[in-house]
C-alpha cells in the first residue's frame, strides 16, 4: 500500500468515529496526475447525491504531460461502495453533526486508487484546545525523557 496523500486537517477539525475504504471513479489523466502525488483533499468532503456517494471539492491538477484530452481539476468524483454500506452511511449521516471526510488516498496492492473515508463529528473549539495542550505535554515529556536517557 503506497499512501499518496493524507488529510492533515481531519484529525484536528474532526473526531473520526469510523473508517471506510472506497474505490473512486477516475479518468486516465487523473490517475497519472495522482501517480505524480498531485492531489489535494484538505477541503474535500463526501456527499450523497441521488443515492450515490460523491467526493466533492477534491483537487486533482492536470497531468504535466497532458494532451488534448484532459480533466476538470475540481470535478465531483463518484465513490464506489457496496449498496449495504451506502445505506448504512446514509442513515448515520442523517444523525446530527456527522459528516463524511476523506482521510487518505493511496494505491492498494492491486495498484488501484483507493480513498479512506471517515465518518466524523466536528470538534468544538475547546476540544481543539485540549488536543493542542495534550500534544504539547506529550512533546515535553518525550523531550525530558530523551534528556534523562543521555
Amino acid at each position: 500500500m503506497k499512501i499518496i496523500t493524507k488529510n492533515k486537517k481531519a484529525s484536528f477539525n474532526y473526531e473520526v468515529l469510523e473508517k471506510i475504504e472506497a474505490g473512486i471513479v477516475l479518468k486516465g489523466s487523473e490517475v497519472k496526475s495522482i501517480r505524480e502525488n498531485k492531489i489535494n483533499i484538505d477541503d474535500a468532503y463526501a456527499r450523497f447525491i441521488k443515492g450515490e456517494l460523491y467526493l466533492i471539492n477534491a483537487n486533482i491538477p492536470e497531468y504535466s504531460k497532458k494532451s488534448v484530452f484532459s480533466h476538470d481539476p475540481k470535478a465531483s468524483r463518484k465513490l464506489l461502495l457496496h449498496k449495504n454500506e451506502i445505506k448504512r452511511l446514509i442513515g448515520k449521516t442523517k444523525e446530527k453533526g456527522l459528516t463524511l471526510i476523506p482521510l487518505n488516498v493511496y494505491f492498494n496492492n492491486k495498484n488501484r486508487v483507493k480513498i479512506e473515508i471517515g465518518l466524523a463529528k466536528g470538534k468544538k473549539v475547546h476540544d481543539k484546545r485540549e488536543d493542542i495542550k495534550r500534544k504539547d505535554l506529550e512533546r515535553e515529556f518525550k523531550r525530558e525523557f530523551k534528556n534523562l536517557i543521555r
